[in-house]
């Protein structure tokens, strides 16, 4: 289900829906990244969404904007993990949320809804990308954060992963289930029959030009993230010229109202501009290309890393490069 709420104002609804959340607000627990996490697997674990969770941190929607040692909000307090990999012979149960589909009636609000299913206004309205100002009506389909007992699976002890070339990209080292999909995704572009660089090229000039979003850095982050080639995938999963993540894509897709496929041209190059467009809307330049690279939550927080400032000087040349009616194609 895709419950997409437009707003004309140009600002992603997701850091709309953040501003009603405090750092006060009933109900938050709180996470470090660990190496090799991702949001999806953070959300899984601790039975959320990744859009609630971009919501809650204000992420704009980067999935490798996360990083070791951040400290991310959760919709629920997590229970600490046991200094012993192996569980107990009798697993603990502990709280989670899940999400349920309710259809609004007559006479609902958003603080009845919240109430009747002990969950607070502020995840509710996260959870379907809303501000305290939207209306309902009935019939709408919400989704609910309700929370559930769960009893935790027993675990058996495990080695540290070893990182090698194939599971390890800008000195993290990736979960096998991430690895794996960058694999298939891999896989997949192999067999197919791709746009050219030229013709890429020419795609994300036009699409930037689309979306109001400068073509000259459009074609700058591609050239630094991938050369134009959308045959690429990381270990990370960032896939196609653009490098767009799946959390990234599912984000974009939010914003243009429809599904993006990243293993296709056009919607990769579309997911990419359009998280650049929401960059550049909310940062100077310099700081919107280090959020596309670091993701915007933690340039904010913690400034740029030494590979992330590397990252915006080069992509900054590139441009000054292009501008000038430079092509690396000739």
């Amino acid at each position: 289900m895709r419950n997409v709420v437009r707003v004309l104002t140009g600002i992603a609804v997701p850091v709309l829906a953040a501003a009603v959340i405090t750092a006060g607000s009933p109900g938050f627990g709180a996470y470090t990244v660990k190496s090799g996490d991702t949001l999806s697997h953070i959300a899984s674990r601790y039975g959320t969404s990744v859009k609630t969770l971009v919501a809650l941190n204000k992420l704009p929607g980067n999935g490798n904007a996360i990083y070791a040692g951040e400290v991310l909000k959760l919709p629920g307090t997590p229970k600490a993990a046991p200094k012993s990999r192996t569980a107990a012979k009798t697993p603990p149960k502990r709280s989670q949320l899940r999400m349920s589909r309710y259809i609004v009636k007559p006479g609902d609000t958003i603080s009845k809804i919240a109430k009747r299913f002990r969950c607070s206004q502020a995840n509710l309205l996260a959870a379907n990308r809303m501000r305290s100002s939207d209306r309902i009506f009935a019939g709408k389909t919400l989704r609910v954060p309700v929370k559930v007992k769960v009893k935790a699976s027993a675990t058996k002890t495990t080695k540290k992963r070893k990182a090698t070339k194939n599971n390890t990209f800008a000195g993290r080292t990736y979960a096998d289930h991430i690895v794996a999909q960058a694999d298939r995704n891999r896989a997949t572009l192999k067999k197919r029959k791709l746009p050219s660089r030229a013709q890429m090229r020419s795609l994300i000039v036009a699409t930037a030009k689309r979306y109001g979003v400068d073509p000259e850095l459009a074609l700058a982050v591609s050239w630094q993230e991938s050369g134009w080639k959308q045959r690429v995938v990381s270990p990370a999963n960032a896939i196609g010229a653009m490098q767009v993540i799946p959390s990234t894509g599912r984000f974009s897709a939010g914003i243009v109202g429809r599904e993006l496929d990243l293993l296709k041209a056009q919607d990769n190059v579309t997911a990419g501009v359009v998280l650049l467009d929401r960059l550049t809307g909310a940062a100077k330049l310099d700081i919107a290309v280090a959020g596309y690279y670091q993701g915007l939550g933690g340039v904010r927080k913690n400034g740029m890393y030494p590979d992330t400032k590397q990252y915006v000087k080069s992509v900054l040349r590139l441009k000054g490069q292009f501008e000038k009616g430079w092509n690396p194609l000739k």
